[in-house]
């Protein structure tokens, strides 16, 4: 699993972030998730309870907002929701190699006090 180094990792960048203003704790962590960042949400979420104890996390709430894929379609000149892996434009049938986004893994919010 490999959500627990990943979870350390956040932890650490929003405590350094924290402490560089002054916080004494981290209410809430927002983290962005995309569909094809290779980490699941359901895991992160266990690695979370597993990795918070101790650290200025500890009791904070952990939000997770997945991103969907999107697509850019060349021909169309639109963006769009692929409906298979196979990244095809619903309008015109095209493939496309432009993933606009879904590859997301970031702190998007941090709640400090």
């Amino acid at each position: 699993m490999h959500e627990l180094s990943v979870m350390q990792e956040i932890l650490t960048i929003a405590s350094e972030h924290a402490q560089a203003h002054g916080a004494r704790q981290i209410c809430r962590l927002t983290l962005r998730v995309g569909e094809l960042s290779g980490v699941c949400p359901d895991a992160l979420r266990l690695a979370f309870a597993a990795a918070a104890g101790g650290t200025p996390t500890a009791a904070a709430e952990l939000l997770i907002d997945s991103v969907p894929v999107r697509c850019w379609c060349a021909h169309c000149q639109r963006e769009f929701a692929p409906s298979t892996s196979f990244y095809e434009c619903p309008d015109c049938g095209q493939l496309s190699a432009d993933v606009r986004q879904g590859w997301e893994l970031e702190i998007a919010q941090l709640e400090i006090v």
